[in-house]
């Protein structure tokens, strides 16, 4: 087993091998990265084929300081905020203006109500713009202004974005906690009367 050195310096000589070792030990992550950003399971295969292909290429670029994990990841999010331009003329795409989101109030959910695959879910049903923004925002720690420079976009549109993705996922897992507690209570009645 080569170390995380011997495997970037391996790619660096476009080594299959150590390509295809760095493929199966950050794959798997970096694909949950890119989870975040695309509509489907295809499109996330698509951005991180691009992005693993970004990485071999430049990996002589890695200066060695920082961690390499982020270093992909910030490759990642870049090819995710690549493709996502490319492809924005071809998606259905909803203005600010004309998506209305009803605050709903609740300030926090319990931690463990939720399961992983039910927040994907929700946060995946926001507009593109919305989940573009609230991920680079909330998620990888980016600042307005700099998520506008890399959208192309207002810093204030960043803003309001990111405000209006916030209460479009309070209101749909507000909905989703009913749901489940309807859910869990018909089951609980089910099991008395038994």
């Amino acid at each position: 087993m080569l170390s995380e050195n011997e495997i970037i310096e391996g790619c660096a000589r476009h080594d299959r091998r150590a390509q295809q070792m760095l493929y199966d030990r950050y794959s798997r992550l970096l694909f949950g990265v890119c989870m975040r950003y695309a509509s489907d399971r295809a499109e996330a295969e698509d951005i991180l084929q691009e992005s693993f292909l970004k990485i071999y290429f430049s990996i002589k670029e890695y200066s060695g300081t920082g961690s390499f994990t982020g270093w992909m990841r910030k490759i990642v999010v870049n090819t995710a905020i690549t493709h996502y331009h490319r492809n924005l003329k071809h998606k259905h795409y909803v203005e600010i203006e004309e998506y209305v989101s009803v605050e709903t109030g609740v300030s926090s959910f319990e931690e463990d109500f939720f399961t992983s695959d039910e927040l994907f879910k929700v946060l995946n049903e926001l507009p593109p713009g919305y989940r573009m923004v609230f991920n680079l925002y909330a998620i990888e720690g980016y600042k307005h202004k700099e998520i506008a420079e890399m959208l192309g976009i207002d810093i204030n549109t960043s803003k309001s974005q990111y405000s209006r993705a916030k209460a479009a996922l309070r209101e749909k897992l507000e909905i989703l906690r009913k749901l489940k507690e309807k859910y869990n209570a018909e089951d609980n009645i089910a099991d008395l009367q038994k």
